[in-house]
């Protein structure tokens, strides 16, 4: 008498409701909940700490979008570095590298002191093309480090940290740049900052989802190794995802001088842990091939929430760098017990 065991598929109609569920529930629903939810927590908070409305308020609720645009733009960067099994470290730095520069070629004739007195007046697609252009270097650079060095990413990324702020330092002489072109700082007004982070989160959502890149990043960070059998040149995509990563920093960089008229060497201080963080919290893998970018746009949420919601409440700055400390330990540990599971 066989042994052979027949395996038989259940009918639709068999199938258990989660089972059913999970083809048709979104797959950032879960994370969707956890931020209505923190909303209304703090809504709650406010009504009894301070009897007032924490989500009724249109103004804080536009400054949170605007604090999101900016660190949701190098996010959309990191992710899909995360996605590779890689990290960027250096977000921040070049963020103040590419804002200074971009404010440098921004001057009109109107400053006393202008960095370049010849190349004042100038039209806002060069500055702006400027600081982009740098970005696009320094993720270039990130990326040729980490593909044909070995080096780890980490360690890359941290150099160029170092190196890009310093850089930003040296062309600035610690001095802010100010008077900037009024078609410049137009970038940073209003909406314009929000709209920008909504386009290139579509943009990278749609690359991600639906072309050969994306599918790409996702087969080097699943498995780099059959990546390589498979045929997919792999240094050329690690580069190139470093290098929009670079130029995703830059935009933010941009955008940034342009909303405070100003160009600094301190900016961006501590913004790559808060684009890190916004990619793990949206559900992204620190182990590689597993993110998304509409994740990532609700995990900047989520961060701009939490800040405005304990300064609303008056939890101490100090305390609030403590709890973020936390909800990042508690993500990465949450994905790494996912990981865990899966094996």
């Amino acid at each position: 008498m066989s042994n052979t065991k027949v395996n038989v598929q259940q009918p639709a109609e068999q199938r258990s409701l989660s089972d059913r569920l999970k083809h048709r529930v979104p797959k950032d629903t879960g994370i969707f909940i956890v931020m209505i939810g923190i909303a209304l927590i703090f809504e709650i908070a406010g009504w009894y700490v301070r009897d007032q409305s924490f989500l009724m308020n249109t103004n804080r609720l536009v400054l949170i979008l605007l604090q999101v645009a900016i660190i949701g733009i190098i996010a959309v960067g990191v992710t899909q570095v995360i996605i590779t099994t890689g990290i960027d470290l250096s977000s921040g730095s070049v963020i103040a590298l590419t804002a200074v520069v971009a404010a440098s070629l921004a001057q009109t004739s109107d400053s006393l002191t202008p960095m370049f007195p010849s190349l004042v007046d100038l039209p806002a697609a060069v500055p702006i093309g400027a600081g982009i252009a740098v970005g696009l270097i320094c993720g270039l650079l990130n990326g040729v480090l980490t593909t044909k060095t070995g080096i780890p990413p980490f360690i890359a990324t941290l150099g160029m940290m170092v190196s890009a702020r310093g850089l930003a330092q040296y062309y600035t002489q610690g001095n802010p740049i100010s008077f900037l072109s009024d078609g410049f700082t137009s970038i940073g007004e209003g909406a314009m900052p929000v709209i920008i982070f909504l386009a290139v989160a579509l943009v990278f959502h749609i690359a991600l989802k639906h072309t050969r890149y994306g599918k790409y990043v996702y087969a080097i960070g699943g498995n780099m190794t059959s990546a390589k059998v498979s045929g997919i040149n792999v240094n050329k995509y690690l580069v190139i995802v470093y290098t929009i990563a670079g130029g995703l920093s830059g935009l933010a960089g941009v955008v940034l001088a342009a909303r405070v008229s100003s160009g600094q060497s301190s900016m961006g201080v501590g913004y790559e842990l808060d684009a890190i963080a916004a990619a793990v919290i949206g559900g992204s893998s620190l182990m590689g091939g597993v993110g998304r970018i509409t994740g990532t746009l609700i995990g900047a949420v989520i961060l701009g929430l939490i800040k405005s919601g304990f300064t609303f409440v008056g939890v101490d700055a100090y305390v609030q760098d403590i709890i973020k400390g936390m909800i990042i330990v508690a993500a990465v540990s949450i994905d790494m017990y996912r990981n865990r599971q899966k094996r």
